[in-house]
């Protein structure tokens, strides 16, 4: 028992280390990829994106981005045009989030993101 609590302990100590060091941020860019990719934007684009955005929000509000961005029921799924864009960028309800996620978008568009 006491040497499985330690292990218990170690893990997590490690699992924060990696954390705190920036070891995740690999994943997580992954995963804001996949996710810009599933709504229509193309792969380069996307890389160039997502690696912005993990660098400039946290965990939490790319969460929230995600969650806020999807479709609602009877909204268009994945295809949809820039005034349904623009609705669901006002419900995301972070300024911060809406503007890292409009400046990696255009800075991307233009190749100097």
């Amino acid at each position: 028992m006491r040497k499985l609590l330690i292990g218990i302990v170690l893990l997590g100590l490690l699992v924060g280390a990696a954390v705190y060091a920036g070891f995740t941020d690999p994943v997580l860019e992954w995963r804001v990829k996949s996710a810009l990719v599933e709504a229509g934007i193309g792969e380069a684009r996307a890389e160039c994106m997502a690696g912005r955005m993990v660098e400039r929000l946290s965990p939490v509000q790319l969460w929230n981005l995600r969650e806020a961005m999807a479709a609602l029921q009877g909204e268009p799924g994945e295809t949809y045009g820039l005034g349904e864009l623009v609705e669901r960028i006002e419900r995301v309800n972070d300024s911060e989030a809406v503007a890292v996620l409009t400046t990696s978008a255009g800075l991307c568009a233009i190749g100097i993101g």
